[in-house]
């Protein structure tokens, strides 16, 4: 018989259910092994086993009250931690920096509201980046986020921890966020398939500015079903959201498109990137490859496309990211409590005036027009995902920072397109290298379409199932 973590969240939620499986057998085996597994792969900053068990003890309640067990919320008893650059009232919320390592919270962020809503029970807050700037997971808070499939390398960022914790069995699914590559870069290096929905798809409300629209909040999961199932989840607007998107259809869900066959698709792929000295490594060389074959043989058409976006595009993305690193209110005293990265992005940041801010959105929006109006004679446009195998622990942090930074440039040269479009995509885990690390492919797709992205990745999954694929601590 399979233990609790090998089930699929799907699973889990219809054993649940049918009384197959009690919400506190399941919150306790996950709290079990992450107590057990944490310090070897830094998945969570805080385990909130106390809120944790009478969140589970609320829905076995539930689960024993309902006539109709169809009429329960989807996730009733699931655990589904949180990052923790999202607020949950009454829990710590770091930020991934010592400077908030006592910050509490008071209210939900409006996707925590949803997942709370959908029944879920919350295990803690995982492990982020020092404010999500970078695309590892290293800070003063806790131990660094590693892959499991080798505890020397890191598990990406910003959704480090909730990407080590899914790939660990630590949790089922895991909510977290993408501003630059912040779901799919983690998802690549742990073997999972994330999704980063469309600009507006999930509010990030209430505190979170949308500003420039790079960041929107998306599931990490083991198969893409459940992954579909909680951006179903997570899906919906608040007033006030700067950037929307319109429902699905009524009767319409982006589980039901994960059964759903994509029919035959135009597919573009292409190595091009917009950074200058990025070179793709001959392992996600051979997954990009590999995956064109596949689609190919799944009766796609799948052709050479040229990359609209390029390099001139690179400094303007790069001056909103420098904005960003100062939206968190810093105290005079705290700045030398931050991270060097920090600090230098920061600095960068407060040099940056009003006017040149204003400009480099506006650039950024003129060239995405033409790249996006290009790119929609496509169903879908393949990448890889990285361009690199899993980075060692450290090596992001072994040069100065403005060098650390050119680096995860380099590392990350695809994902950020897609967060200046708003356009959706995905990563999907078909391909582990000689050494056994996961090389995942990115899928983008038109915007507001993560249906057909669902659909082709499940039927990617079918053909090439990675489900029962595990690292040596499963």
């Amino acid at each position: 018989m399979a233990q609790i973590h090998e089930l699929t969240m799907i699973e889990l939620a219809a054993a649940i259910r049918a009384g197959e499986l009690s919400p506190v057998a399941v919150t306790d085996h996950y709290l079990r092994r992450t107590q057990e597994f944490n310090d070897q792969v830094g998945a969570f900053y805080t385990i909130t086993a106390d809120l944790a068990a009478d969140q589970a003890k609320e829905a076995e309640k539930a689960v024993a009250a309902a006539e109709d067990k169809a009429s329960l919320p989807p996730l009733a008893g699931v655990p589904i931690p949180i990052k923790d650059l999202n607020m949950v009232a009454g829990v710590r919320q770091t930020l991934g920096s010592k400077a908030f390592e006592a910050n509490v919270p008071d209210t939900d962020d409006f996707v925590v509201v949803a997942i709370k809503r959908a029944g879920a029970v919350i295990t803690g807050k995982t492990a982020t980046p020092e404010f999500g700037l970078p695309c590892y997971t290293e800070t003063q808070v806790g131990p660094p986020a590693r892959t499991p499939w080798d505890l020397s390398r890191s598990a990406g960022g910003s959704s480090g921890g909730a990407a080590a914790a899914v790939a660990a069995g630590l949790a089922p699914a895991a909510q977290g966020s993408d501003g630059g590559g912040s779901v799919r870069i983690p998802s690549s290096v742990c073997g999972l398939f994330g999704i980063k929905p469309s600009r507006g798809r999930i509010s990030e409300g209430p505190l979170m500015p949308d500003l420039a629209g790079l960041s929107v909040n998306g599931p990490l999961a083991r198969t893409v079903a459940d992954a579909a199932l909680l951006l179903d989840v997570m899906t919906g607007n608040f007033p006030g959201d700067m950037y929307t998107q319109p429902p699905l259809p009524p009767g319409e869900s982006f589980l039901g498109y994960a059964s759903r066959e994509p029919g035959r698709l135009r597919i573009g792929r292409t190595l091009q990137n917009p950074v200058e000295g990025a070179e793709v490594h001959p392992d996600c060389v051979a997954a990009y490859e590999d995956a064109s074959a596949l689609l190919a043989s799944l009766g796609h058409e799948v052709e050479d496309v040229a990359m609209p976006l390029g390099a001139d595009a690179v400094p303007f993305f790069e001056t909103l990211w420098y904005s960003y690193a100062t939206l968190a209110p810093i105290a005079p005293g705290q700045e030398e409590m931050l991270l060097p990265l920090t600090r230098y992005l920061r600095g960068r940041g407060l040099a940056t005036g009003a006017a040149d801010l204003v400009f480099a959105q506006a650039y950024l929006q003129a060239v995405t027009r033409a790249g996006v109006a290009a790119l929609n004679a496509y169903d879908a446009i393949l990448h890889p995902t990285v361009a690199l195998p899993p980075r060692p622990v450290g090596w992001f942090d072994e040069v100065e920072p403005a060098e650390n930074f050119e680096r995860q440039k380099r590392f990350t040269p695809f994902t950020a397109t897609y967060n200046v479009s708003g356009q959706p995509a995905v990563n999907v885990p078909l391909h582990w290298n000689a050494d056994g690390l996961p090389i995942g492919v990115m899928l983008a797709g038109r915007m507001g379409d993560e249906a057909t992205l669902i659909s082709l990745s499940a039927q990617l999954e079918q053909a090439r199932p990675w489900k029962d694929r595990h690292p040596p601590l499963w």
